[in-house]
């Protein structure tokens, strides 16, 4: 009798192929590390400009500080705004970077104004302004160094 060849009934195990390429981990997004937090102004008036870093660009936040303030109804501080705002960005200036950005925000009859240089690479923050926007009539103030250039700040009550 000759040899009969059975086949099997099922067929053979094998894996099956990949459904999708293996992905690498994800990079870590959490701001544990980051060295600052970005500024945020929540429930008030805000309003920001950003200026070319020239030696006009002093005179021209005043302008606009002012023009801000005076539609949010605030006249009477006029020459402390004016004097704090120019100093703020005289400072951001001086840094050497290639813009400088302004921003302002009102709470409570208070003004904050803030000048940002946008050098990076700055060594410490010098504190020796703060001493200026006080005499300035600053209620509080306060500058701080970081990747993103230099922070200088100053809330002047209305």
């Amino acid at each position: 009798m000759a040899a009969v060849e059975r086949t099997p009934d099922f067929p053979p195990k094998t894996s099956p192929p990949p459904k999708r390429p293996i992905s690498p981990p994800r990079p870590e997004t959490s701001l544990a590390g980051t060295p600052r937090a970005r500024m945020r102004v929540r429930n008030r008036r805000a309003a920001n400009w950003s200026l070319e870093a020239a030696p006009w660009s002093a005179k021209k936040a005043c302008v606009l500080v002012l023009g801000r303030l005076h539609e949010w109804g605030y006249r009477e501080a006029d020459v402390a705004a004016a004097g704090l705002t120019e100093l703020l960005v005289r400072t951001a200036v001086a840094d050497g970077g290639r813009r400088v950005s302004v921003h302002l925000a009102d709470q409570n009859r208070q003004a904050l104004v803030m000048a940002l240089s946008h050098r990076p690479g700055l060594a410490d923050a010098d504190t020796a302004v703060l001493p200026e926007l006080t005499g300035l009539g600053a209620v509080s103030c306060g500058t701080d160094t970081a990747e993103d250039g230099r922070r200088v700040w100053a809330v002047l009550d209305l």
